[in-house]
């Protein structure tokens, strides 16, 4: 064969010769970048005004930072405040999220493997009940939750946040649809044979071929828990409960006279980023795509 015709072939299969070039499209480039630059100039405006007082907020320039000391003197500002509530609100945030985020991943497993794996009387219309909570907005269940846990005398409490966030549809409907495709039945029929309890394969087997779902859940639940403002506001009415979402919020709130502490509130906005940034960097290598790869060989 020719080196003539050799080119000609690879052409009309779309592939480029060494010395060809490529042409770019630009059109995704410039999404990307655009997607890009809004989801990273809100953090940065944040990281630059956390180095600002109060007055220069508003006197100078958006992204340009000070540097006579702003941000030490916020961080001061932040962490003594009020006896240092700061930190008891960082402490609420991280039972509410941890423990939430916990306790709901292994709901949500747990009863995701079950829908998945196993039928029985009633599953169909579980998940199409379960699907159909997922159109639901989280929003509307806020005032009957309240009302619900008040009839038992469990508002104003850790319980009362915890509770209400243990089911989520999405995180079932997930754990589920991701059962079903990893974990093979043949694995199940031969733990069976060694004589595994139904709750030991799923302990042993099903949960660790679920990892990258169950730690997607735990994300998404934490990252909503820690965000969350409107659950907390209905639940609790003292400070000393309060997570970080709520006590940043009363500090903008101007009362007594006093003005908002709008550069006190940007300093908490930023430590209050950097658990989760942490949290995403930790996990993220639990999101293999070949995690079950060569289980089962057919």
């Amino acid at each position: 064969m020719t080196s003539i015709q050799l080119r000609g072939r690879l052409k009309r299969a779309g592939e480029h010769t060494p010395g060809s070039t490529r042409t770019v499209n630009w059109v995704p480039t410039i999404i990307l970048i655009i997607g890009a630059l809004y989801c990273v100039l809100p953090v940065l405006w944040i990281l630059i005004a956390s180095t600002k007082t109060n007055d220069q907020l508003f006197s100078t320039a958006t992204f340009l930072p000070s540097f006579t000391g702003g941000f030490w003197t916020n961080m001061q500002a932040l962490f003594s405040y009020n006896h240092g509530i700061f930190g008891q609100w960082a402490l609420n945030s991280v039972i509410y999220a941890v423990g939430g985020g916990v306790l709901s991943t292994i709901v949500a497993g747990a009863a995701g493997y079950a829908l998945g794996k196993y039928r029985f009387f009633g599953s169909k219309w579980i998940f199409r009940l379960i699907v159909a909570a997922v159109l639901l907005p989280q929003i509307m269940l806020a005032i009957p939750q309240f009302l619900l846990l008040a009839k038992f005398g469990m508002t104003n409490n850790y319980a009362s946040v915890i509770l209400p966030q243990l089911v989520s549809p999405f995180a079932i409907y997930l754990c589920k649809i991701y059962a079903e495709a990893a974990v093979p039945d043949e694995i199940m029929e031969a733990a069976r044979i060694d004589g595994g309890s139904e709750w030991r394969i799923f302990w042993s087997v099903g949960s660790r071929l679920m990892m990258p779902a169950l730690v997607t859940v735990f994300l998404l639940q934490f990252i909503g828990i820690w965000n969350n403002f409107l659950l907390p506001f209905v639940m609790l009415n003292s400070d000393q409960l309060y997570p970080l979402t709520l006590g940043l919020y009363g500090l903008m709130i101007i009362t007594g006279g006093q003005a908002a502490q709008y550069s006190i509130v940007i300093a908490g906005v930023l430590v209050s980023i950097v658990p989760l940034a942490i949290l995403f960097l930790s996990l993220q290598r639990y999101w293999k795509i070949d995690l079950i790869s060569g289980g089962v060989k057919i």
